[in-house]
């Protein structure tokens, strides 16, 4: 128990820290060029960005608090924490662009805080004691690359907030795919930091970091962040939780409870979609101001 208090504020930082990286990358890939032979050198230009490479600063931050987080808690519990990086978005990219929330965007914040807040209290989840097999890391790997490659397939035939939204999803499910590699990694420091360093979770953890993170950018490119950022971050806990519960043995509740969670994912959403017509994170604030 005490370990998961400790848990949730590395979470809610590192949440934070994902917001202000997700606005820095949005800052930097917006300003690259959207022609078909530029965005093949999409990464070449983004390293000679200065903000774009702030915001991997960030992401760095938050994935050491984040690492803290699954060392201590379930992938149940510290996913879906991370949900609050997109209030904290909304609120640094108002900074940024010195445009004031209006009660719609206070709305929206109240709605995916309460959400998240329903989503826990009804689930309640529980650390496992379960350490995935060979052949349960096998099924989860073909299933979330045949998952993430169906939505880069469909993607391809979008354009726009579609677009968008789908390498959103499609980014979120395999950060939440890191997520599970990185929390097997992290237990192996039980055994010493060695031990850390000789599995090969954590190498496969940095090729699905790196592929979602590039898979980010197109999203950040295609997209407004008020599309990109709730597909991202309904997509990672809801993928998470089930890689949890799956691999992990993680515990949350279901039976008359499951009403709650979906009420919580219900105004999670409400709340998502509240953003979309805010004009801190709409596509002209985008293109103009952030």
């Amino acid at each position: 128990m005490a370990s998961e208090l400790i848990a949730v504020p590395a979470a809610l930082l590192a949440a934070g820290c994902n917001a202000m990286a997700s606005v820095l990358q949005r800052r930097a890939a917006r300003r690259t060029s959207t022609e078909p032979r530029r965005r093949r050198a999409l990464l070449g230009e983004l390293i000679r960005r200065r903000v774009w490479l702030a915001g991997i600063g960030c992401l760095i931050a938050a994935f050491i608090l984040q690492a803290v987080g699954l060392y201590l808690g379930g992938l149940s519990l510290v996913q879906p924490l991370l949900t609050v990086e997109l209030p904290f978005a909304l609120l640094i990219a108002a900074r940024l662009s010195r445009s004031p929330l209006g009660r719609q965007a206070w709305l929206a914040i109240a709605a995916l805080t309460g959400g998240l807040a329903l989503l826990l209290i009804g689930a309640a989840p529980t650390p496992g004691n379960t350490s995935p097999s060979a052949v349960a890391w096998a099924v989860a790997a073909v299933s979330v690359g045949l998952l993430i490659g169906g939505l880069i397939a469909a993607a391809r035939w979008k354009r726009g907030a579609a677009r968008g939204a789908l390498l959103g999803t499609a980014s979120g499910i395999g950060f939440a795919l890191t997520a599970a590699l990185m929390k097997a990694a992290t237990e192996r420091a039980q055994n010493g930091i060695a031990e850390v360093f000789a599995s090969w979770q954590l190498y496969a953890m940095a090729a699905a970091g790196v592929g979602s993170l590039l898979l980010l950018q197109y999203a950040l490119q295609s997209a407004a962040l008020a599309v990109t950022q709730p597909a991202l971050t309904i997509s990672d806990p809801v993928a998470s939780t089930a890689l949890g519960v799956a691999m992990f043995g993680e515990r949350i509740r279901l039976d008359g409870w499951i009403v709650l969670e979906v009420a919580g994912i219900g105004l999670m959403l409400w709340g998502a979609i509240l953003l979309a017509s805010n004009p801190v994170s709409s596509p002209q604030a985008g293109r103009n101001r952030l």
